[in-house]
């Protein structure tokens, strides 16, 4: 890993000191920061480019540096003759001004260590991308060494070299005399340009006259950087020592050759004896083998054998090649229109962009993104041009990784999500927006969602325009799930809401219902029936149309897994609020029938979960009666399984709160009592109880049927409406804390206070405690004592007082 950082180390710094040590002290560095070096180009591939940007605008350009080091081995006229063939090239260059020629965005600058100059930013020399790599930096980048042209850039880019031919050929009778693939640079969106004229010739006609160029003879003695390129010349270059326009269109004919053969010419030249090479190269040009051009296009190859002939006049001139039919590729005429946009009116570009979505799958993704894109983005500035331009855009944004979309697409499309004006192209802007929301949130980051693509949304369903309003809710449930919670809860919901109450508009109310119930899954159970159900009964109108919109929502509130509404809330709110939409008179019969349907299902569950929860708590209530007293809590809690509102959870707390008061009692102790005649035996407790009962405030037995005998240990609950305490009417029935009322029933104990039993053997056999010497508490006995123990407020004092235990219960 170390070793690994060293070198990394080592490569920075030693590209910092190649930067340094070749522009330090130049001029152009007082503007511009240079950067890395990425390409080479010009004459012998002398001129070393690298990145950089102006410090005053931050705009990207590319620095072209001759560093004079490499010549140190030649003579001082020698150097002053390269010196001065460079800076007549990139003079040349700057008084030229071209859509096919290099831009210079600043002069030559020379200081004592190199000369500098700055153009439009650039990717590579054709060279470079040839495979030419002299003057790179080490190792070769990655995008120059992998980069493959593809048919539309070579196609397109040859178009352009020609139309750079023609404008020097026709418009500046000037002829390049070094076109070649080093004088030929790739800028940063792929166009191809012209640079490089070191050894151009100017006519000496004047410009009205025909054109007459002056040619200087071959001079093998000068230095190769003051000499064009022999293997790109024509033979009459070195032959005949003249030239003409013809001269420039046979390199083209090496140059579209070269491209073609992975950067090889025609012809090897041996500059040693460059006459004797050009001789046995015109020989070979008069009678050219088929297999030379065997990998040149068919539809193309003619053209360039023709460009390639001995006789100057016959090949073709530079416009005449722009409009062979080879260059009549669909990408390649979309990419030419785009370079003269400039000159098309409104009109003509409108319906442009309109046939360029049927064109853009057809071209290579570096061709969109690097060409098509640019000229796009940069209509943004056109309102009137938005709407046109825009669905071109997000068509390419689709193709791009999200890298590419933050980096290039993005910052362009920010400004028009937030325009406005005017309200037309606004409206329209809209609707493609909408129609291509899934993209904007799949690919924009959350900030800018919130900032930017949200609000838009919201200004949409906001809309003045029904249409936009209905487009905006119809879209919105496709895209919903990318919405983040808090924004659809708080922005998006009650927007949609107050649509559907505010607009006059049918379509829009039930387009907004409709919305709602598709993105329902979205939001929480307590959100759906704390907001949007109560907002279904604010809602005034009773148009059919509406009336099934509500009753879909509490349908698929209903029946989501997710969501559904409780018993209570379909019981106090949903069932009446849809009983009373389910007889309004607009509805039809099919209409009505689903209206019951939902109500039915509703009545069923709840009618089922009631009655669920009502058996679980009877089964409860059953249970405990026979437990002991301490068992029965925890118990009850272990079988409550069922939902309790608050109201039954109040009353559990008050019976586990009295619950806990019982256990908190003294316990009964057994006490040893005297016996009040001389032979002591052990008093019966129930036949006490009974005597003593009878004899309470002189009560008399009334009349009546005999009740059926008691069975020991039975007990229910309820008190029997028949028993009456002395004068006093009913006996209310009374609470134990845990359970339903409990008292004796006349159907099992049938005692009421107050009575006398009609005969001995009226309780089922119980023995009177005069017989029993030693008696031992049955477990009947035990639950009549705890009924008296737990109701002993209500009873007099002397039915507790005689009551003592000379025994012990059993356990």
């Amino acid at each position: 890993m170390e070793s690994m950082l060293n070198k990394l180390k080592s490569t920075v710094t030693k590209v910092t000191a190649d930067v340094t040590s070749a522009v330090m002290g130049n001029p152009v560095t007082r503007e511009f920061e240079v950067g890395r070096h990425i390409a080479s180009g010009g004459p012998g591939m002398c001129w070393r480019i690298y990145d950089g940007t102006k410090k005053s605008t931050k705009q990207e350009v590319a620095v072209f540096v001759f560093d004079k080091k490499v010549i140190d081995r030649y003579q001082k006229f020698e150097k002053d003759q390269i010196i001065d063939s460079l800076k007549k090239g990139v003079q040349q260059l700057t008084r030229l001004r071209h859509p096919r020629l290099l831009t210079v965005q600043h002069p030559l600058e020379e200081s004592r260590d190199c000369l500098a100059f700055c153009t439009e930013p650039v990717f590579a020399s054709l060279a470079n991308v040839l495979g030419q790599w002299d003057n790179l930096p080490s190792p070769v980048p990655t995008d120059i060494k992998d980069y493959k042209l593809y048919d539309v850039e070579t196609k397109y880019g040859l178009l352009q070299i020609s139309e750079g031919l023609s404008f020097l050929h026709s418009g500046v009778k000037m002829v390049h005399g070094n076109l070649c693939p080093e004088n030929i640079i790739l800028n940063k969106s792929g166009a191809w340009k012209i640079m490089g004229f070191d050894f151009s010739i100017s006519s000496s006609n004047p410009s009205d006259a025909e054109p007459k160029y002056v040619c200087k003879e071959w001079d093998p003695n000068l230095p190769p950087l003051c000499l064009p390129n022999p293997e790109y010349l024509a033979p009459e270059y070195i032959l005949s020592v003249s030239c003409d326009s013809a001269s420039d269109m046979y390199s083209l004919g090496v140059v579209m050759h070269a491209v073609f053969n992975e950067g090889k010419p025609v012809f090897q030249v041996n500059k040693q004896d460059i006459f004797k090479s050009f001789s046995r190269q015109l020989d070979q040009l008069s009678r050219l083998s088929p297999s030379v051009l065997s990998r040149i296009p068919e539809e193309v190859r003619e053209h360039v054998k023709m460009l390639l002939s001995v006789t100057a006049n016959v090949r073709p001139d530079a416009d005449q090649m722009t409009k062979i039919p080879f260059f009549d590729d669909v990408g390649a005429v979309t990419l030419q229109y785009f370079d003269t946009l400039f000159q098309r009116d409104n009109l003509q570009k409108s319906q442009f962009y309109k046939g360029l979505p049927k064109v853009l799958p057809k071209l290579p993704k570096r061709v969109v993104v690097h060409r098509v894109l640019p000229a796009l983005t940069s209509e943004f500035v056109n309102p009137d041009m938005v709407p046109f331009v825009l669905p071109n855009v997000l068509l390419i944004a689709e193709e791009c990784t999200k890298e590419e979309y933050l980096r290039l697409i993005l910052p362009d499309l920010t400004p028009v999500f937030k325009q406005q004006e005017p309200v037309q192209v606004h409206t329209v802007i809209q609707l493609i927006f909408l129609q291509k929301m899934d993209l904007l949130l799949t690919k924009t980051p959350p900030e800018d969602i919130k900032n930017s693509v949200l609000p838009m949304v919201y200004r949409a369903v906001e809309a003045p325009s029904i249409q936009i309003q209905e487009l905006c809710l119809n879209i919105i449930p496709s895209f919903a799930n990318l919405i983040d919670y808090p924004s659809m809860k708080n922005a998006l919901i009650p927007r949609i809401k107050s649509a559907c109450l505010q607009t006059s508009s049918l379509a829009v109310r039930v387009n907004s219902l409709v919305c709602l119930g598709k993105i329902l899954e979205y939001l929480d159970k307590w959100f759906v029936i704390d907001e949007i159900l109560p907002f279904l009964q604010q809602i005034p109108s009773r148009e059919p149309a509406v009336l099934m919109g509500i009753l879909g929502i509490y349908k698929c509130t209903f029946t989501h897994k997710k969501l559904g509404i409780p018993k209570e809330h379909l019981a106090a709110k949903s069932l009446p609020h849809l009983v009373s939409l389910s007889i309004d008179n607009n509805l039809n019969l099919n209409q009505f029938n689903a209206f019951m349907a939902v109500i039915r299902d509703m009545l069923s569950r709840m009618e089922a979960e009631h009655k669920t929860k009502l058996e679980q708590l009877h089964s409860m209530q059953e249970q405990q009666r026979y437990l002991p007293l301490s068992l029965s809590l925890p118990l009850s809690l272990s079988l409550l399984k069922v939902s309790l509102t608050l109201e039954e959870k109040q009353r559990l707390a008050k019976e586990q709160e009295q619950a806990a008061k019982l256990r908190n009692q003294q316990p009964l102790a057994p006490q040893n009592v005297k016996p009040a005649v001389t032979t002591t035996q052990t008093k019966d407790l129930t036949s006490s109880l009974l005597n003593n009962m009878t004899s309470l405030n002189n009560l008399s037995l009334n009349s009546g049927p005999r009740t059926a005998p008691m069975q020991a240990g039975t007990l229910t609950s309820g008190f029997s409406t028949g028993p009456t305490l002395g004068g006093m009417g009913t006996m209310a029935p009374v609470s134990n804390g845990f359970s339903s009322p409990m008292g004796f029933s006349s159907g099992t104990m049938a005692m009421g206070v107050g009575m006398r039993p009609a005969s001995p053997g009226m309780y089922g056999g119980l023995a009177t405690t005069t017989s029993t010497p030693n008696f031992v508490c049955t477990e009947g006995d035990k639950r009549v004592f705890c009924f008296l123990f737990f109701f002993s407020p209500l009873m007099s004092s002397q039915l507790i007082r005689p009551l003592h235990f000379p025994y012990s219960f059993e356990q």
